[in-house]
């Protein structure tokens, strides 16, 4: 890996008797699209807020495109952008005045702001809408616009935290669309997400639970981490079934995935038959069962499954 663009190494921080973020070691290469995923209370919000400078860790270090999130935080601010989960649009000023509003802060020169926000409207489609106010644009839009804003000083990291939470399908997509076409003019965009689906999108990820870090690879990797094999279990009654399944298979993690459930197990071929013979039982019709590949949503499911709560 080239020299990281972002480090951080013991990175801990606690409120209280709560630890937030555990010891928290990672590296993320210049030019990466880097996913933090993990359930709610992961730790996935702390852990930014520490990266971008806005809270001082209670231990460990970090660096960030070059500076350090304690000592150098002024001048970390002029290189990297932030986008939290509600970022700070105002709703009375329209797009146009919103990206001149955030030029304002990052103290960006006269001469550059007309060409940037241009070249920043149409890089989100805001273009037709640059005089309509911020409060009467759509979800995705005010997203697209968070996002200009976090950009109109050309930074060389991006941090978005859950950036598309709430947003609809056809949005998410134009948004990691705009993405990856930064990415290949050289920003580093590290990102949570709650939608893992989309963390297969990253090159690579860390799963985060009650702030410590559990698998740190890329998808494929993340992937492999899978404990045996995964079923795949269609039934008239999927709900009925996976709460069945969970009380009465001992040896397998049950999961409900839309109108199918989905059981890990060691031994495949020995859940399968006990499936069977308790679905049998219980009067509910297979539709069918077999090995299928399993998601990153599977996986995290596995793996969470298999970990003890830490004592808070």
């Amino acid at each position: 890996m080239p020299e990281p663009v972002i480090r951080a190494a013991g990175l801990r921080r606690a409120f209280g008797a709560l630890v937030a973020v555990d010891r928290l070691d990672l590296a993320v290469a210049p030019g990466e699209i880097f996913g933090l995923v993990g359930p709610d209370g992961a730790g996935k919000t702390t852990t930014m807020r520490m990266l971008t400078g806005i809270l001082p860790p209670t231990a460990g270090t970090a660096q960030v495109a070059g500076h350090d999130i304690v000592g150098d935080r002024e001048h970390l601010k002029e290189h990297i952008g932030y986008m939290s989960q509600r970022f700070g649009l105002y709703p009375d000023l329209t797009v146009a005045e919103n990206i001149d509003f955030y030029a304002d802060i990052y103290s960006v020169p006269a001469a550059e702001r007309g060409p940037r926000t241009e070249q920043l409207l149409g890089f989100s489609n805001l273009t037709p809408f640059r005089h309509r106010f911020a409060g009467n644009l759509s979800g995705g839009m005010k997203q697209k616009l968070g996002l200009a804003c976090a950009l109109i000083h050309t930074p060389r990291v991006l941090f978005l935290d859950e950036p598309t939470n709430g947003v609809d399908p056809v949005s998410r997509r134009d948004f990691w669309r705009i993405l990856y076409q930064l990415v290949r003019d050289g920003v580093t965009i590290f990102v949570s997400t709650a939608y893992l689906d989309e963390a297969e999108r990253c090159n690579r990820l860390a799963l985060l639970h009650e702030g410590r870090l559990l698998a740190l690879g890329t998808p494929t990797e993340i992937k492999a981490l899978m404990p045996g094999a995964l079923l795949e279990l269609r039934t008239t009654a999927p709900r009925r079934a996976a709460a069945l399944l969970r009380g009465e298979l001992r040896d397998a993690t049950v999961g409900l995935f839309g109108d199918r459930v989905h059981l890990a197990a060691r031994d495949a071929g020995a859940v399968d038959t006990a499936a069977r013979r308790i679905l049998a039982a219980a009067g509910l019709d297979i539709v069918s069962l077999r090995p299928v590949e399993p998601s990153l949503e599977d996986v995290f499911v596995a793996v969470l499954a298999h970990q003890p709560s830490a004592a808070r």
